[in-house]
């Protein structure tokens, strides 16, 4: 397989990599946090926040656009102008939707809850909770819908590349 070949599928596979960690939140991890006591939701998302910078995460988050937008490039330049389009489009839809949107809104959410210490009253924690989930969770359904359009994007690029 070529160098472009090669990275056009590394970067389908980072893209798939990070809307599958979008989308496990979207349809399960939020919920069950929400389905218990907010006491234990918010020091359960503390938690969470405090160990997903990592080497696992990292390359699938921060990496995703960059490998995006190379499989576009080499793409091009091997004249291949229909697949390098669409891994451009889908290197800016994940770049604007998933790593700008992520930075700008749910990590100054979570910033902001991590600062809390957890309330004592299931009242307190409850207004804590209901006031952080419903907001992280819309816009954690924006960047899931603009990781999964750019991993479309990109599956697109792969079968005209």
């Amino acid at each position: 397989m070529k160098l472009t070949q090669t990275t056009a599928v590394i970067a389908t596979l980072f893209a798939g990599a990070i809307f599958g960690f979008f989308y496990a939140y979207a349809c399960s991890a939020m919920w069950g946090l929400d389905a218990v006591d907010p006491r234990v939701a918010i020091s359960a998302m503390q938690g969470i926040n405090n160990v997903v910078r990592n080497p696992a995460f990292f390359p699938a988050f921060f990496l995703t656009p960059a490998v995006l937008l190379a499989a576009g490039v080499l793409l091009r330049r091997q004249g291949v102008r229909d697949a390098a389009t669409w891994f451009v489009a889908a290197a800016g839809v994940y770049f604007l939707g998933g790593l700008v949107l992520t930075a700008a809104i749910n990590v100054p959410m979570n910033n902001a809850l991590g600062e809390l210490a957890v309330p004592d009253s299931l009242d307190d924690a409850r207004a804590v909770w209901e006031a952080y989930s419903p907001r992280w969770q819309l816009y954690n359904f924006l960047r899931t819908v603009a990781s999964g359009v750019a991993l479309l994007f990109a599956a697109i690029g792969l079968l005209k590349a």
